[in-house]
């Protein structure tokens, strides 16, 4: 399939609830989800949002979050206890770290289901009429997909008519795509399932309405369809996707800005006690302070311990205070 050289004026895309919850779950969901924000964003994507697609994702959203915060817990006690076993005590720091980290990445999981509930309430709601129903009826007394099955389609069978409809009343330049995960209601039968089934091939002439199964499927048409344009918004996500610091990390910014304050503060004393402001330090303690202070020197050099101007000086109390916030401290704790 290819769009190559076509005009687009825009995109209407109805996204089962199937492949939402697919997204929601995938690691690497916000390089879909970003690009479909910003095209939407941009008057060139809309999202065809049915009353249902939007239930029954709120619906299954507490379960599915449930299954993939609960994923990334036993995959890490599965880890813990092998390292327990097997890896010895020098893996015991990294194992804390880790530990720290397990809330974060539950909550990183759980963007992407916040940002989908967000996509689907920003789309064009869809609302079946009589037509649409009396739709729904043809197709089961005539068993046509998806009542070619023996279960309750009703709804899947409402999706299709909705788009039906949409489709008939929309503008003929324009581009439409159906979504879906469901390949038994909706693909064709042991065969191909990126291929619609053949009660619903009539909807899909390939050129103005296209059939996507599956995440890859809808990517592989949004790149074609969009070219650069999506891929460089989906590259850009990707790049943006930082890792959580690890506590080492952390508490060695942590101990970089606790020295700089520190050998900035016993300059200032300095200046007071040359001021007649302070009392000086004994000439033990002198010393003490003099050696601390070239240490400091020499760990950053000289040129990178201060003194600095009074938005510098706010400026290096700020990421002290932030990172203290980070490891547990109250805000504005600056004590050295």
């Amino acid at each position: 399939m290819s769009c190559t050289g076509y005009h687009i004026l825009m995109l209407h895309l109805l996204v089962d609830t199937s492949i939402w919850l697919d997204l929601a779950k995938r690691r690497d969901g916000q390089q879909w989800i970003v690009p479909l924000r910003v095209l939407a964003a941009q008057g060139k994507l809309e999202l065809l949002v049915p009353e249902l697609v939007l239930d029954e994702f709120e619906r299954n959203r507490p379960r599915a979050e449930a299954a993939a915060t609960t994923s990334v817990l036993e995959r890490f006690r599965l880890l813990r206890r092998d390292l327990h076993e097997y890896g010895g005590d020098e893996h015991r720091p990294w194992l804390e770290d880790m530990t720290r980290h397990v809330p974060l990445l539950s909550a990183r999981t759980l963007q992407n289901f916040s940002e989908i509930a967000a996509l689907l309430n920003n789309g064009r709601r869809i609302e079946p009429t009589d037509t649409e129903h009396a739709g729904v009826v043809r197709r089961a007394l005539d068993k046509k997909a998806p009542f070619h099955l023996n279960k309750n389609s009703v709804a899947d069978a409402l999706l299709v008519e909705l788009y039906s409809s949409t489709l008939a009343s929309g503008e003929g330049s324009h581009h439409y795509g159906f979504a879906t995960s469901n390949y038994q209601d909706f693909s064709l039968p042991n065969g191909d399932r990126r291929q619609p089934h053949s009660d619903l091939t009539p909807l899909f002439d390939e050129e103005r309405s296209h059939y996507l199964f599956d995440p890859d499927s809808l990517f592989a048409f949004l790149v074609d369809l969009f070219g650069e344009e999506f891929t460089e918004i989906a590259e850009e996500t990707a790049a943006v996707q930082q890792e959580p610091r690890t506590l080492p990390e952390i508490l060695e910014a942590e101990q970089e800005f606790f020295d700089k304050i520190w050998y900035v503060r016993k300059l200032i004393h300095e200046e007071k006690v040359e001021e007649g402001e302070r009392e000086s330090l004994s000439p033990e303690g002198a010393d003490r302070v003099r050696v601390s202070m070239r240490a400091i020197e020499e760990r950053y050099g000289a040129e990178n311990v201060g003194p600095w101007d009074d938005w510098g000086w706010g400026f290096v109390h700020g990421k002290l205070s932030a990172l203290r916030w980070v490891l547990g401290d109250d805000w504005d704790f600056l004590d050295t």
